[in-house]
């Protein structure tokens, strides 16, 4: 079957993977905006993680293309089946996502309640973690993958492919302890989950793409195809792990700041920010009453436009200012390096007068690999040169200044009143030089 994207042209899926599509749960993604509140920022920022999730399929399918293309695997099953667990991993990375992204991870319920299984086998400080642990939507996608009407899907039309598998690509601390990832000794998983989730990986490729195709913007506009064509693989320790070749060294540099302009300029933007903050002012309120269910299946009604209904038919303050597109307005903004006081003095300052205030703060990083957590060390990405073959393979932070450049933490503070008090406060502040 072929799909007409916008962003990559035709993408391929076999009959086996329609009917994953084809499943409730995948189907809900139509319902699940990727952006959340963006579009009252960007109209054209309707698009949605159905369709994400598709061009992340077909990009981690090309990347397991070209990081193999000169590898021989034992048996030509093996090449299919992880290249095939490798794409539907992609294909579920976003399945469990609540409604209007990650605002509403404020009410779902606790990980216990939501009985995964695929967890039992997990170390004892993770399952006791879990005991009290509130849940996110990577344990709804893993809960979805391994115990729900689309795990009975998987089985019928992947039968050389546990749901399990998939969801180990997804989550990394999912313990595994058979040969389903190893190949000749070797073991594959750390780099395929690498695709499906690292600083270069192909969720990125085609959402910096896609928002800033969406949103009319160029800073998402990054040379995804040369990163592609590039990517390969060192061996340490018996283990796999991704590999990009030197030529392609400035593209990724590109690809971070990419992504970093794109959270300070679109994700960050000030209407999105604040229909977050009154969101979020509305789940953490007594009289809230929306919370996610546990039950995995009831899970699937819970779309953004379930959370709109909802929030229209309540009296709770915030739910109605969200519903009626009556959002606090930006009074003040500055962008720093560290955190200030800033925005707390104004907020009192401001209450003072017996203007009401909402003060923010929206931090970004360039990057969160650094090479400093055990975490990063255990899925470093490497630089090789296939030119010099007497230089060695070594971690990607040692190759480039990026890192170094970008250490520091942007800061966007803002200060919002509502619009009724919006000329006045800037009066205020203006005339007391705040």
């Amino acid at each position: 079957m072929e799909i007409r994207d916008p962003i990559h042209g035709s993408i391929e899926v076999t009959p086996a993977e329609v009917a994953v599509i084809d499943s409730p749960a995948y189907q809900r993604l139509r319902s699940i905006k990727q952006l959340g509140f963006s579009e009252f920022s960007f109209p054209g920022a309707t698009h949605n993680r159905f369709i994400h999730s598709l061009g992340v399929c077909h990009l981690a399918g090309q990347a397991f293309d070209s990081i193999f293309k000169g590898y021989r695997f034992a048996k030509p099953e093996n090449r299919w089946r992880l290249r095939q667990a490798t794409r539907l991993a992609a294909l579920l990375h976003d399945i469990g996502h609540g409604p209007l992204s990650h605002s509403t991870e404020e009410v779902m319920p606790l990980v216990k309640d939501l009985s995964i299984k695929a967890y039992e086998n997990c170390s004892s400080d993770i399952l006791k973690a879990n005991e009290t642990r509130q849940a996110n939507h990577e344990d709804y996608t893993v809960k979805f993958i391994t115990d729900s009407h689309l795990t009975e899907v998987l089985n019928s039309q992947f039968k050389d492919i546990e749901p399990f598998h998939i969801a180990c690509l997804i989550d990394k601390t999912l313990p595994n302890a058979d040969d389903f990832f190893k190949d000749q000794g070797l073991c594959l998983r750390n780099i395929l989950s690498q695709i499906v989730s690292s600083e270069m990986d192909v969720d990125r490729m085609d959402y910096l793409a896609r928002d800033g195709y969406f949103c009319g913007t160029n800073y998402g506009a990054v040379e995804s195809s040369w990163l592609l064509q590039n990517l390969t693989f060192h061996v340490q320790d018996e283990k796999m792990n991704l590999a990009l070749n030197r030529r392609a060294l400035y593209t990724f540099d590109d690809f971070l700041i990419s992504r970093h302009h794109m959270h300070l300029i679109v994700y960050f933007h000030h209407k999105s920010i604040i229909f977050e903050e009154m969101l979020y002012r509305y789940l953490r309120s007594e009289d809230c009453c929306f919370e996610l269910p546990a039950d995995i299946e009831e899970y699937l009604k819970y779309t953004d436009f379930f959370l709109y209904e909802h929030m229209a038919s309540v009296e709770n303050r915030w739910a109605k200012r969200i519903a009626s597109r009556q959002p606090f307005r930006v009074v003040f903004e500055q962008h720093v390096t560290e955190d200030s006081n800033r925005m707390q003095e104004m907020s009192q300052f401001l209450d003072s007068k017996e203007i009401e205030s909402i003060p923010t703060s929206s931090k970004a990083r360039l990057s969160k690999y650094h090479g400093s957590n055990p975490a990063d060390q255990m899925f470093k990405i490497f630089v090789v040169d296939e030119y010099d073959k007497k230089s060695k393979p070594v971690s990607i932070d040692e190759c480039t200044e990026i890192f170094k450049r970008y250490e520091d933490t942007r800061i966007v503070e803002r200060l919002y009143v509502p619009p009724e008090s919006h000329s006045q406060a800037v009066r205020l502040i203006q005339d007391n030089e705040l």
